[in-house]
């Protein structure tokens, strides 16, 4: 290593785009500092977007979720990034909506080049709409017979090779033309480039450096399979270089760094991987040249053009086939005053068609376009208004806004008082604490150019900071103020509690039908009460056995996660107010410490997990006869005693290990006892005879459960699982700034 700068710095920083041995030995011989600002200039956004997201996203979360029913999103969150993302996708909506479809006439002619063959000819004026004057054009033309050549030109053109690809280029690509979704291409990207494929791949720089060697790369591809030949031969006769695009500072473009083929590399990223190859290839390739052929006509007083493209050299097209010129016949010999005779001359009527709605490629480029987010943050952008059900992806990779998405922006838009112009259709906007910014792109790109300016040392990280959360505080008081106006709009989209769900437990209060609401979060409400229960999510909910809480006699109701995972009884009261000190909201009765309740860990408890540190494995008595015992914090899983007539928990424990004992009445037919026993009371991990009847499933992996490490596994009851005093923790905190910026924002 060879630090810059010397002295006791012990923190620097290497620079290198590819995973390389020449990369990684030379930034380790550059190491430079961590530059101050652009460290600010991050903990600036990831500060702001933390605040903002967290406070509009919970205010609006437990005032609507409260109080409807089939909104089916776990979570109404709020983005000063996810959600201008959304207003793209529902002003488009809007749009075509708001459509109203036009006639228009074209009047199209067709000349009789030869005996064999015709020319379509292009009306100049293109189209009108009055339908009057468009029979009128017709009737002056269809009396010609035949179509005089006014003018003929023949120039040769140029289809420039494409720029060099960054981060934004290739997800709309990869969007566009290979079907995969932004946070989908990103990922793969990330793992072709730490296997030493490609360069980098997020960067905003479309330029190469003057310095950076272009042949090692292209050399890399001379042998194969597919483009070995063109490859060779523009090693052969000189590479282009690369046109002059954006540099942004940050990392080269995305660059192939080794040879691959789909056997190596799978289907998905061998689709990626061809097309970053084939796009560099292209950038140094030649542009492609044509000959663009032009007869102008003459029908009576109306004029009309023929156009033809003939390839005179392929160019790049030849490594980006779908880019070529379409292979179009040949114009026939004509000069001026040449007549041609008329095949047919007649009017269609056609209709304007909406716009359609908008593909994560075009969504991306009005990202880009606007500054909202950067070429990291896009991909996930997209992917949380996908996630929180605000829109959907139809065929095409089409994002069309569900009714959530749409009241969302529409209620935004009513909470400020703005008119429903169109942003790009506003000379000027004057911002105000009740304006329409929060769903808009002009106050996320300010602030983008403020963290960059942060970055730069130009401006200072507390002031924008302040400023910035200073007015979002006003946005966001006036937001809770006002909420009553994206309220009627809800009303009207979405159902109340009390009218939705299905009956399923009785309420301990009233002694009344709570209703289970199915759609996301799903929750019990009680409409006498007027009491809302959450429940586990991402399972089955259904009632268990009409038995009820000792505690509160509420319904017990029994949540699963499927035939082969966890299941566990629990009370919507209890699960919602935990009745004794030891319990946290959210435990059901598999973490009940209650003494005497059948259902509780203190009776269903066998010992501690033999994978987590604080989880106590528990019978699951609802299993039969498939049986079940499964952890109460983690999730193992053990499959035991198939078939059996019975499985209790007994009051006795091991004397080895202290875990509870298994009481086991089998099956007279399938009993592993010897003889004709069929009741045996034993430990499940000391016992020889159910070591063997016990499979433990934890994920993918499954394995016959024994006992773990040293020491002695603790018994049921409280206090179960608990680290030894003055062992340190071997988990490393987690970065809560990061965790929770991902999930909000």
């Amino acid at each position: 290593m060879n630090p810059a700068h010397g002295g006791d710095k012990t923190v620097f920083r290497a620079r290198f785009s590819s995973i390389t041995d020449t990369d990684i030995c030379n930034a380790m011989a550059r190491l430079g500092e961590p530059d101050h600002n652009e460290a600010l200039s991050v903990d600036a956004r990831q500060e702001l977007d933390l605040r903002i997201g967290c406070a509009f996203t919970r205010f609006q979360t437990k005032y609507f979720q409260g109080k409807y029913g089939d909104l089916d999103s776990s979570l109404i969150s709020f983005g000063p990034c996810q959600t201008p993302t959304l207003g793209f996708c529902v002003e488009r909506h809007d749009r075509i909506q708001s459509f109203k479809p036009e006639t228009y006439w074209v009047l199209q002619a067709k000349v009789n080049a030869d005996k064999d063959r015709s020319l379509l000819l292009d009306w100049d004026r293109v189209r009108v709409f009055d339908r009057e004057i468009a029979q009128m054009f017709l009737n002056m033309t269809k009396l010609e017979k035949e179509a005089q050549v006014e003018a003929t030109s023949k120039k040769e053109k140029a289809k420039q090779r494409p720029l060099a690809l960054n981060t934004v280029e290739m997800l709309r690509v990869a969007s566009s033309s290979l079907g995969m979704g932004p946070q989908h291409a990103m990922q793969t990207a990330e793992r072709l480039y730490t296997q030493g494929y490609i360069s980098y791949p997020r960067t905003e720089t479309t330029h190469y450096p003057e310095n950076f060697d272009l042949k090692g790369p292209l050399r890399q591809q001379a042998n194969h399979p597919y483009w070995a030949d063109t490859v060779k031969r523009l090693l052969a006769e000189g590479i282009n270089r690369p046109r002059k695009g954006h540099d942004a500072g940050d990392h080269p473009p995305i660059t192939p760094m080794r040879s691959a083929t789909e056997a190596e590399l799978g289907s998905e990223p061998w689709r990626l991987y061809e097309y970053i190859t084939r796009h560099f290839i292209a950038t140094v390739s030649y542009d492609c040249k044509y000959l663009q052929n032009t007869i102008s006509f003459r029908i009576g007083p109306e004029h009309f053009t023929c156009t033809v493209k003939t390839v005179i050299s392929p160019g790049f097209t030849e490594i980006m086939p779908w880019q070529s010129v379409p292979l179009e016949e040949s114009l026939p010999p004509c000069q001026r005053g040449d007549t041609f005779p008329v095949a047919e001359v007649k009017l269609l009527e056609k209709q304007t068609s909406p716009p359609d709605y908008l593909t994560e490629a075009e969504l991306i480029t009005l990202m880009e376009k606007h500054g909202i987010g950067t070429d990291a943050s896009i991909p996930v952008h997209i992917n949380n208004i996908c996630q929180r059900n605000y829109v959907v992806v139809e065929s095409g990779r089409r994002l069309k806004p569900t009714n959530l998405g749409i009241v969302l922006v529409h209620g935004y838009y009513k909470i400020a008082g703005a008119t429903r112009t169109p942003w790009w259709e506003r000379s000027q906007w004057r911002p105000s604490p009740a304006d329409a910014e929060l769903v808009l792109p002009t106050i996320r790109s300010a602030v983008e150019k403020q963290l960059n300016l942060i970055a730069q040392g130009k401006a200072d990280y507390r002031q924008v900071l302040g400023h910035t959360l200073d007015v979002f505080k006003r946005k966001f008081h006036y937001f809770v103020d006002s909420i009553a106006g994206m309220d009627e709009l809800m009303e009207v989209s979405f159902s109340p509690l009390a009218a939705t769900g299905k009956p399923l437990s009785r309420c301990g209060k009233c002694h009344r039908f709570m209703k289970y609401i199915q759609a996301k979060p799903s929750r019990l409400h009680c409409s006498h009460c007027d009491e809302t229960y959450t429940l586990p999510q991402n399972g089955t909910i259904k009632l268990y056995k009409e038995l009820r809480c000792p505690l509160d006699d509420f319904e017990l109701v029994l949540w699963s996660s499927g035939s082969r995972g966890k299941s566990y009884p629990l009370c919507p009261y209890c699960y919602n107010h935990p009745p004794f000190r030891d319990m946290k909201k959210g435990m059901g009765c598999n973490e009940c410490t209650h003494p005497t309740c059948q259902h509780s860990l203190s009776m269903l408890g066998i010992g501690q997990c033999v994978e987590c540190e604080n989880g106590v494995l528990v019978l699951d008595p609802t299993s039969g006869p498939k049986w079940k015992v499964a952890c109460n914090k983690c999730n193992v899983v053990a499959h035991c005693f198939e078939n059996a007539h019975r499985v209790r928990v007994s009051s006795e424990t091991c004397g080895s290990c202290e875990a509870a004992l298994l009481d086991v009445d089998f099956n007279k037919a399938k009993s592993p006892l010897l003889g004709d026993e069929t009741q045996h009371v034993g430990c499940v991990f000391c016992d020889p005879v159910f070591q063997e009847l016990v499979e433990l499933r934890h994920a993918a992996s499954c394995h016959p459960m024994h006992r773990g490490g040293p020491g002695r596994r603790q018994g049921r009851g409280r206090g179960r699982g608990r680290r030894p005093a003055g062992k340190p923790s071997a988990r490393r905190p987690k970065d809560k700034m990061s965790a929770l910026a991902a999930y909000f924002v």
